[in-house]
């Protein structure tokens, strides 16, 4: 996608030595792993009692809209009182709705009640992802690690999307199509309890003062806009993906191998992240954001004429390897893009994009799928990757940070709420953007 030269002050080695990281890193990654289960958990359960992927999708879409509306609240709330005071409600909250959901799905309760109990479900989901990523951030600062922690946070989440679905499906499967969403709510509780404690290496609480300036929002922000609509896309790669193999598995009388089609894909993606990782860019970030996301849609137009199953795994492959550079870069954009106290709100934006377009792009294929086959849902990747490129290209002059777009001349909002200083190497990189 564009040159790149290893650098000393890049790589895992150095990120991984910072002091303090792995008490939150190893908590943290417990607690995240049930993310990957849950919207796929639900489509099984729901798809086993209904019969219909339509139906099952619009079940996992509710948890997935009210995931992406709350997520944002949630970091702003996280930023006002600490993450620690966000998570254990949060915790119990979404346990006692997974539990619900499960009881009303087996007992073939109506829509509405699925979807009643869908929302709270969702909105309460840890946001445990973004969270870590306010940890580096506030560990980290302006330093040229922080890329190398993004595409950490990336393949981390990835790894979790390799086994995440993979074990739902297992234990749907193979067990009862509810385990998917027991064990989900089992790590849920003990990974978000446990990352919760670790209270020493959350990042600062930025309460306002009397006499200080508004606290200023991440969505005010028109780059974070513009981030929001490529993560939608890149949403619509995963909700798309998920549905669509489960039901063209269906479809052939494979259903066991959609949890392995899906890891492939997903696989794909933390390979990329890795390499991401490991590298130190010539290019700046903006401009590898555009190539990255042009290349992913690309990547995404062959996938609803694939009908072999090695073929779909080899695009899938290829599909996810386009989404980590594209992930990664807007993470490390958006960290330059807000102020330290709107951090986790920022970052939270993000992950509910996903979310968001998640949920739209299962509903979406699951009718494709009901209506017209199971190869047309492979059409809303596509359909959401190009919308958001073209996105993207129009709008790309407010992807540069702050700094480089007269931020510095802007009215300040105290120490804490600045942006890191940048470095000369920072600058040299911007103007290559």
């Amino acid at each position: 996608m564009a040159s790149a030269v290893k650098d000393s002050r890049s790589g895992y080695g150095p990120l991984l030595r910072t002091p303090g990281a792995w008490t939150f890193l190893l908590p943290g990654f417990l607690a995240r792993q049930p993310f990957a289960m849950l919207t796929i958990g639900i489509v099984l359960l729901v798809e086993s009692t209904t019969g219909s992927y339509g139906t099952a999708g619009a079940v996992s879409a509710a948890t997935g809209v009210s995931m992406a509306l709350f997520a944002p609240q949630s970091g702003k709330l996280a930023d006002r009182f600490g993450q620690h005071a966000v998570l254990i409600p949060g915790v119990l909250v979404h346990v006692a709705g997974v539990a619900a959901l499960i009881t009303l799905a087996l007992a073939h309760a109506p829509l509405w009640a699925l979807f009643a109990v869908a929302v709270p479900t969702g909105a309460s989901t840890p946001q445990v992802g973004p969270m870590v990523r306010a940890r580096w951030a506030a560990r980290l600062g302006g330093s040229p690690l922080m890329p190398t922690a993004a595409a950490f946070e990336s393949v981390t989440d990835e790894f979790t999307f390799v086994v995440g679905p993979v074990l739902a499906t297992a234990l749907c499967t193979g067990i009862h199509p509810a385990a998917g969403l027991v064990a989900e709510a089992a790590l849920t509780l003990a990974g978000g309890l446990l990352f919760a404690a670790q209270r020493r290496s959350q990042p600062a609480v930025h309460r306002t003062q009397a006499g200080d300036r508004p606290r200023v929002s991440a969505l005010s922000v028109p780059g974070v806009r513009v981030l929001i609509v490529a993560f939608l896309g890149i949403g619509a790669v995963f909700g798309g993906m998920q549905v669509s193999l489960t039901a063209f598995t269906q479809h052939i009388g494979q259903p066991g191998i959609n949890g392995v089609l899906y890891g492939i894909f997903a696989g794909g993606n933390m390979l990329a992240g890795i390499a991401c990782g490991a590298l130190a860019w010539k290019v700046g970030p903006r401009r590898r954001l555009l190539v990255a996301y042009g290349l992913l849609a690309l990547a995404t137009t062959p996938l609803w004429a694939v009908t072999a199953v090695p073929l779909l795994g080899a695009v899938g492959l290829v599909v996810g390897l386009c989404i980590a550079p594209a992930l990664i870069t807007g993470y490390t954009l958006v960290e330059s893009l807000v102020p330290a106290a709107a951090r986790t709100e920022a970052f939270t934006w993000l992950t509910g994009a996903v979310a968001l377009g998640q949920a739209t792009a299962a509903t979406s294929a699951g009718q494709l799928a009901d209506g017209f086959g199971p190869s047309t849902g492979f059409l809303v990747p596509l359909a959401g990757t190009a919308l958001a490129l073209t996105v993207l290209l129009t709008l790309r002059a407010h992807l540069l940070p702050r700094s480089s777009a007269g931020a510095a001349d802007a009215p300040a909002h105290g120490a804490d709420d600045r942006a890191p200083a940048v470095s000369d190497d920072r600058e040299r990189e911007l103007a290559r953007a």
